[in-house]
């Protein structure tokens, strides 16, 4: 899973990466807002660590924005500024919860880890065909037969679920799945559609992860 932190106090980023990465998440810092914003309409982030004091951009405006841009991604507003106006100020502009600093790292992943389980819990289950995947339990089954899927090949399996029957480039899924900004020579999404691939369809009649020539893929339960 994958983890906005949006703080400019460095060594305060880092300490909550570290955490972070204990829990098993990994994350991406951005210390300026506006630049904040870009990625997080860019790239897929399972929540957003956000401070509200930032240089570019205020985070309230990029919380504003991010939400204006159709991206519900689950926001903890983490912040010096403790009085309460300003807790109903982030509350109303978007954010999912707020922890005051300085804060403690063990409780700020937990707060992560809270935040991601109620957006599963609101996405619910997605169904392809006969395809089901269930982001809250992270578990994909076909025809009723359990899918024994990695932590990436789910994160990829899900983010074509999200897209159903809409193709996604290359870039794309490298955005969002593996989060990067841009390797022509990788071949790394090739790699793991096959894995999927073999999982997912290898022993059904019907293909659901297909290739769209000259675009992408796509996640349907019709030829493309």
């Amino acid at each position: 899973m994958r983890i906005l932190i949006v703080e400019d106090e460095l060594f305060l980023a880092r300490l909550i990466e570290t955490a972070l990465k204990r829990a098993g998440f990994d994350s991406v810092i951005m210390v300026e807002g506006d630049k904040a914003l870009e990625l997080g309409r860019a790239e897929v982030f399972d929540a957003i660590v956000l401070d509200l004091s930032l240089p570019g951009m205020d985070g309230i405006e990029v919380l504003r924005h991010l939400r204006d841009s159709k991206v519900f991604t689950p926001v903890l507003v983490l912040t010096a500024r403790g009085e309460v106006a300003e807790r109903i100020k982030g509350l109303y502009s978007g954010a999912d919860d707020y922890l005051a600093k300085p804060c403690d790292m063990d409780e700020v992943v937990a707060r992560v880890h809270a935040l991601i389980r109620r957006a599963a819990s609101r996405a619910g289950v997605f169904t392809v065909g006969e395809l089901t995947l269930d982001p809250l339990t992270r578990s994909a089954s076909r025809s009723g037969q359990r899918l024994d899927l990695t932590s990436r090949e789910f994160m990829l399996l899900e983010t074509l679920a999200r897209s159903a029957g809409t193709p996604l480039t290359r870039t794309q899924i490298l955005e969002r799945v593996f989060g990067y900004r841009f390797q022509p020579q990788t071949n790394i999404v090739e790699v793991h559609i096959k894995n999927l691939r073999r999982k997912v369809d290898m022993r059904f009649e019907t293909p659901l992860i297909q290739t769209v020539m000259k675009v992408g893929y796509v996640l349907q339960n019709v030829p493309a």
